[in-house]
């Protein structure tokens, strides 16, 4: 099992790193009132967070909790600028040493792994199942229930015990982890980064164990979303309680029972946004109704450019024209 040896805690919390971190943490939010006022005495705030880590005296601070739409409602727990500082000195620091151990077709949160490079993967592998839309392509979809909430803490801390060598590092990491909970010993916020490095890390050994264990070839994963394809129907019918079994045992994790399902490519499967079928791919209807309020609420170019990129994988014409018309119009103004 390869170890993180070279990064020790001292590194993640030198003066270095927390001023790198601070200079990417703030892309974005200088506008924001919490982190003006962090930056009225930010080399203050910086000496004497980068103190109470070096003594040992650093605790993690609460929450402000609040709930979004997107397109579920969603419980965000957002840290104080203190902490989340804290969060993007060690994800700089860890991110690297990871993202190699995690699989090729894990998604979500990774460089240069976003929602289109799974769209992507999940087309190419569709192709190849399907051998260019000439076979029958099974596709098993599945979805955990309460993913964040139902992280257990013990089994990351093992996890990651594996893992880092540094036994100060690992303390702190303690720290960060045990500063939220969903319920007794269970949950990572959804408003943290290292929330978003630990969710990786934790299905990572799920990835492990379908592509070493289970041997399934065609494989995509985006956060807690996931589906297996293949032409043999049955293949996937006999891996479905395999699958139950090792996320609810070594994982404490449950498949939502209303979102697992195996259907026909050509009878239309709903995964991460869009329903593909054999030869085309279609706009979910919430997508799109989440998307026009979003656009009439908010028009300014660069959301307009960002839904275009989103629309430029799959069959929607229509909508991208009239997006782009809009676009051309704000330009003038």
């Amino acid at each position: 099992m390869k170890k993180l040896c070279n990064v020790t805690f001292e590194e993640v919390a030198s003066m270095e790193n927390l001023c790198e971190a601070w200079q990417e943490f703030i892309r974005g939010k200088r506008k924001k009132k919490d982190v003006q006022e962090f930056m009225l005495h930010l080399g203050d705030e910086i000496a004497d967070l980068h103190a109470d880590l070096m003594n040992g005296s650093y605790a993690h601070g609460n929450y402000q909790y609040f709930r979004i739409n997107d397109p579920k409602p969603r419980d965000i727990h957002k840290a104080t600028v203190r902490d989340r500082l804290l969060h993007h000195t060690i994800h700089r620091k860890l991110y690297p040493f990871f993202a190699r151990l995690f699989i090729s077709d894990s998604f979500s949160c990774q460089t240069d792994k976003g929602l289109h490079r799974a769209l992507e993967r999940f087309e190419s592998f569709a192709r190849k199942v399907s051998r260019n839309n000439t076979r029958t392509c099974w596709i098993l979809k599945c979805d955990i229930r309460k993913f964040f909430a139902s992280i257990d803490h013990c089994i990351l801390i093992d996890i990651l015990r594996g893992r880092i060598t540094c036994h100060r590092l690992l303390d702190l990491l303690k720290r960060v982890i045990g500063s939220y909970e969903s319920k007794l010993g269970k949950g990572i916020p959804l408003g943290n980064l290292t929330s978003q490095l630990f969710a990786n890390i934790y299905m990572n050994e799920f990835d492990r164990f379908v592509k070493y264990d289970l041997r399934m070839k065609y494989y995509v994963r985006y956060t807690d979303d996931f589906v297996f394809m293949s032409r043999d129907r049955s293949e996937l019918l006999d891996c479905l309680p395999k699958i139950a079994a090792y996320l609810s045992g070594p994982l404490a994790l449950s498949l939502h029972p209303n979102k697992v399902f195996i259907k026909t490519l050509a009878s239309g499967v709903d995964f991460l946004g869009w329903v593909h079928f054999s030869h085309h791919q279609v706009l979910r209807a919430k997508t799109k109704i989440r998307m026009n309020r979003r656009v009439s609420i908010c028009q300014d170019r660069q959301t307009i450019e960002s839904y275009l990129g989103m629309l430029s994988h799959g069959d929607a014409y229509r909508l991208s024209r009239n997006l782009a018309n809009l676009c051309w119009l704000l330009s003038f103004q």
